[in-house]
């Protein structure tokens, strides 16, 4: 009796600590964040720049409004152009977000949490051997970590 206890009172903590936003890549149900690799580590404030999370999503994978709100505007991460140098601004929900390293299907518009937004650049192409993810960061450059 005492093992179905500690399951099901696992399984509870792990509901209750999910954040209030929606899968942000196919493949990936429970966002999960991508550790580290020969490039860095995809943890908040892992670097002095590293202001946001990464969330696993491999090349091509379909990309989700993580709450409901509009798409603002385009946002790039880099100041030089590279094949992933692109990204969008997500507000609504009480959240502000960018989202970098996808293609996304409009620039500007209302998005419903788990529309389908854009779609996972080749991060292999610049970054041979990464973990592929978006990376996704507070407006305010907070920890987003508790949202996922």
């Amino acid at each position: 009796m005492f093992p179905l206890k500690l399951i099901v009172f696992a399984a509870l903590v792990s509901i209750g600590a999910a954040g209030p936003w929606g899968m942000i890549c196919a493949g990936n149900p429970s966002n999960k964040i991508r550790g580290c690799d020969r490039f860095g580590c995809g943890y908040y404030g892992t670097s002095l720049t590293h202001r946001g999370v990464d969330v696993i999503c491999k090349d091509g994978s379909t990309v989700y409004a993580p709450f409901s709100g509009t798409i603002e505007r385009r946002v790039n991460p880099y100041r030089r152009n590279n094949a992933i140098n692109n990204g969008i601004q997500l507000r609504g929900s009480g959240f502000c977000i960018h989202m970098f390293f996808i293609r996304p299907v409009t620039y500007r518009g209302q998005i419903k949490k788990g529309q389908k937004i854009g779609v996972m650049l080749q991060m292999q192409s610049i970054y041979p051997g990464i973990t592929s993810h978006v990376h996704v960061q507070n407006c305010d450059r907070s920890n987003p970590t508790r949202n996922l």
